[in-house]
């Protein structure tokens, strides 16, 4: 996909790559994956979400890229890596670590970062080897391990049967997403952002969510309505925070506290009022600072924070 298609200036413009490389998972798919900062820097690991690419983390790919290697990937169909039939919690664990294998030396540990379904990958992919061998910690932005739809808030009724129903028809969409227009911003940030949501934020969004091809879209909404994830959170044994936007109205604040409570070693749970479901573009300053201070704690060579975070989006 063409950087044309993100904002190409202020703190979303998607930053170059130190390098780019390939990472093949297990049915064959190529993998595109960035590696910013310096290459002997402690690592950090970066799984975007569904509809987005590397390009959502360039908040933090900007930040953290002067003291951490980062990695960031592109999930199959999204950004540069090419569409595969093979849509499944499986695939997003075959990914990931087949990244991981890629990009990190024998035994060397990063801390991952998953924002949405790219910590539904970190999840999925709790009990394999590559995870158990290079996860130092974890951060979980804005996610849920089961029952998205029947919790979704997008579409404005009470919970029942019907509201399931519209609310799966509405992401499961076959619909072209069209150009970035006021009212696609508009219907963007309702669905997927907070109230306090500023207008550049808003566009970085628009960009990246449109640049999905819509079939990509469509077959992923079929792995998110039946997810089932709950038994894998309990197998994620590294030290996790959790992240949830309070005004999140596809993964709702619901989600982030079953996920806090099933987690072996939850570090903690932050809820930010105001903030919607695109944490780490609502939210760069704290989501960064998070991830920063698990390094910290967690990677050898890694400098702590020098001040608290500071909330941009409030």
């Amino acid at each position: 996909m063409s950087r044309r298609t993100h904002v190409t200036s202020g703190p979303y413009a998607p930053p170059v790559a130190a390098r780019e490389l390939t990472a093949v998972s297990a049915d064959g798919t190529r993998l595109h994956v960035e590696v910013h900062g310096p290459e002997a820097a402690p690592a950090v690991v970066l799984a975007h979400g569904w509809t987005c690419s590397t390009a959502f983390w360039a908040a933090q790919i900007r930040d953290l890229a002067a003291g951490h290697r980062v990695i960031a990937y592109d999930q199959r169909g999204h950004g540069r890596t090419p569409a595969s039939p093979v849509c499944s919690t499986r695939a997003l664990a075959d990914d990931l670590e087949a990244v991981l294998t890629a990009t990190l030396a024998p035994g060397e540990r990063a801390v991952l970062a998953g924002h949405s379904m790219g910590a539904m990958a970190v999840i999925a992919a709790s009990a394999r080897p590559a995870l158990r061998e290079h996860a130092a910690a974890a951060l979980l932005c804005s996610t849920g391990t089961s029952r998205l739809v029947p919790e979704s808030t997008v579409v404005p009724m009470r919970p029942g049967r019907a509201r399931t129903w519209l609310t799966g028809r509405l992401l499961g969409s076959r619909l072209p997403l069209g150009p970035v227009t006021p009212m696609a911003r508009r219907i963007l940030k309702y669905g997927t952002m907070g109230p306090a949501s500023a207008p550049h934020m808003v566009e970085a969004c628009a960009r990246i969510v449109h640049a999905c091809p819509r079939g990509v879209r469509h077959a992923w909404s079929h792995v998110l309505a039946e997810l089932d994830l709950d038994h894998a959170a309990r197998e994620l044994r590294v030290p996790t925070e959790v992240v949830a936007g309070a005004a999140d109205r596809l993964t709702p604040p619901v989600h982030a506290r079953t996920l806090a409570a099933a987690l072996p070693r939850c570090l903690g749970l932050t809820e930010l009022p105001g903030v919607g479901h695109m944490t780490p573009v609502e939210a760069p300053g704290l989501v960064t600072e998070k991830i920063r201070t698990l390094a910290a704690a967690h990677l050898p060579g890694a400098d702590r924070p020098a001040e608290p975070a500071v909330e941009e989006s409030t």
